[in-house]
């Protein structure tokens, strides 16, 4: 078996993304440069979607596109299947670690029997490297935790093939050759990775994505209380919160990755002027944290007025002005 080196990580895409590429040979990855080249930076408040009956949010772009674009950035070529056959599924991996690769799974966070039962929940976007295999184990490189870790093959199953809203379906994928990048392919992979996101953060034209579907979030939270009621108009903030805190390092914690990934950048790329941008997104990270806590206040019984909601609503509408600003900022930038 191929020695393999853990990394934690602040989220777990990131990790995996570092963890299998440094393995491949790009060792010059680190997390901030994994999700800004991979345009991690995101926000999307679908109407039509619910999730575990909240609100379906998401501070990050979809599953799977950091690992990905990263990749494509330094033309690195992977491999990536999902499944029907859970028998099929489970016997491609063990024949793949017998080879000695070592490959990321999309899973269900909910029979991680190695997370305390606290933290267990019906989550299927989480990522973690699988490295090995002893008798009845999987060996695990789970980017949240300190040092691997194992999960047993019935466990595996479970949450290879977890079921509900982003199903994995036994989703793994892998690199499939040594990289060796340049310092000017990491350049161009950077400055493409920030044009990309200033695109999907500012020009998408849906009214529910990017620094305005911030916006859309504020005016449903003006409405939820007299919409709802007490109950489920907390539930909803209750469900932002956890979206924000509690899943990857949601709102707050991917503002703070993007603003480290630009103070990289600058030293890489020789421009200063990302430094100025990199203190914008952390600005923007100490808004969404004080958020979190207003809205989790009203969630724990301890505000409950329209005033209260209202507040949170405003807090959000600034947000999205200060994003919006940031990006256009970073968007000027001659790179």
């Amino acid at each position: 078996m191929q020695e393999f080196k853990h990394y934690q990580s602040a989220h777990c895409e990131n990790g995996v993304t570092i963890g299998l590429l440094r393995q491949a040979g790009l060792h010059q990855i680190t997390e901030p440069l994994a999700f800004g080249i991979g345009s991690g930076l995101f926000y999307i408040d679908i109407p039509f979607l619910t999730l575990q009956s909240g609100p379906a949010i998401s501070f990050r772009s979809i599953p799977g596109s950091i690992f990905k674009r990263t990749c494509k950035a330094f033309d690195v070529k992977l491999q990536s299947h999902k499944y029907r056959d859970e028998d099929k599924a489970m016997a491609e991996m063990d024949a793949l670690l017998a080879e000695g690769k070592s490959i990321g799974c999309q899973v269900g966070v909910y029979h991680l029997t190695y997370y305390p039962k606290e933290y267990r929940f019906h989550f299927n976007a989480h990522n973690m490297i699988v490295f090995g295999k002893e008798g009845n184990d999987y060996l695990v490189s789970d980017p949240i935790m300190e040092e691997t870790t194992r999960l047993a093959s019935e466990d595996m199953r479970k949450v290879r093939f977890a079921k509900g809203v982003f199903a994995p379906r036994g989703h793994i994928y892998y690199p499939t050759q040594e990289i060796h990048a340049t310092e000017d392919q990491i350049k161009r992979a950077i400055v493409k990775g920030i044009k990309r996101n200033c695109g999907e953060m500012l020009r998408i034209p849906v009214w529910f994505i990017g620094a305005k579907g911030i916006n859309h979030t504020a005016k449903n939270i003006r409405k939820w209380k007299s919409k709802y009621g007490d109950r489920r108009a907390a539930l909803n903030l209750g469900q932002i919160v956890r979206m924000q805190e509690e899943i990857g390092t949601g709102g707050g914690g991917f503002r703070f990755l993007y603003a480290a990934f630009l103070e990289e950048s600058a030293a890489i790329l020789g421009n200063d002027e990302l430094l100025r941008a990199s203190e914008m997104f952390t600005n923007a990270g100490d808004m969404w944290r004080d958020s979190a806590v207003q809205m989790a206040g009203i969630y724990k019984g301890r505000l409950s007025s329209q005033a209260d909601y209202n507040l949170s609503a405003d807090m959000l509408t600034e947000i999205s002005a200060v994003e919006k600003e940031a990006f256009l900022y970073l968007d000027k930038i001659k790179l």
